[in-house]
């Protein structure tokens, strides 16, 4: 595969699962609450798997690119390109969004948003600091998991796109009150340089936490689970 379609791939990927995703809480929040919000997430990742998977592996998330290269499981330039590429794919997105709701009667983007993530006042659940930081680096390495034993040389062919997308549901049920849910730094990168204020300047969180998350779920993957997943 060409390198350029593999990062066409992951932009436009990307693309899909911050707009749906963050569009799902902006524009119809209210109306499918919570579940409905993660059911967006997960279903973009799921129909983005089988889109893509095939041409780029469908990382569409830097946490992912990350724990993939320390495990040797993507080369050094195209993860480089792979975060620039989902980054710039959630940018677009986020501005596609307020072009969207820039026409809608009411709309503050200050007000509201553009489904960013945050802590403290920020929260949904008005939870602080200290728990998003351990929602987010818990969420996404149970995330990181389900994605290195679904695309395991062991599991069921076919169904990875299945249990992943499933996964990023569950997540965010859970952190959907907590901080909006990242366990994605390119998702939180897209709202958070449009939206600006609160929003970027509480970003630092939603990239080190799920890069931490993601890389402990890639040692420990790599220490206890490779051998087996060899001799199966």
């Amino acid at each position: 595969m060409e390198d350029w379609k593999k990062y066409l791939a992951e932009f436009l990927g990307t693309f899909v699962l911050v707009f749906f995703g963050t569009a799902s809480a902006v524009v119809a929040g209210k109306s499918i609450g919570f579940l409905g919000i993660a059911l967006a997430f997960g279903l973009s990742v799921l129909v983005m798997v089988y889109a893509i998977g095939p041409v780029s592996g469908c990382h569409i998330n830097p946490a992912i690119t990350i724990a993939m290269l320390v495990n040797g499981k993507i080369a050094s330039k195209d993860a480089v390109f792979y975060i620039v590429v989902q980054c710039v794919g959630a940018i677009v997105a986020s501005m596609m969004l307020l072009a969207v709701m820039s026409g809608l009667p009411g709309y503050s983007l200050a007000a509201d948003g553009l489904g960013q993530n945050g802590y403290g006042i920020a929260s949904p659940g008005g939870f602080p600091l200290m728990s998003g930081l351990i929602a987010e680096i818990v969420l996404t390495f149970t995330f990181l998991m389900v994605i290195f034993g679904a695309t395991s040389r062991n599991a069921p062919a076919g169904f990875a796109g299945i249990a992943i997308g499933l996964c990023l549901t569950l997540v965010h049920l859970v952190g959907i009150p907590i901080t909006g849910t990242s366990v994605n730094p390119a998702r939180s990168i897209g709202p958070a340089l449009i939206v600006g204020g609160t929003a970027l300047s509480q970003l630092w969180l939603f990239i080190v936490a799920p890069v931490i998350g993601a890389i402990i779920a890639a040692l420990i993957w790599n220490t206890f689970f490779v051998e087996n997943e060899a001799s199966g």
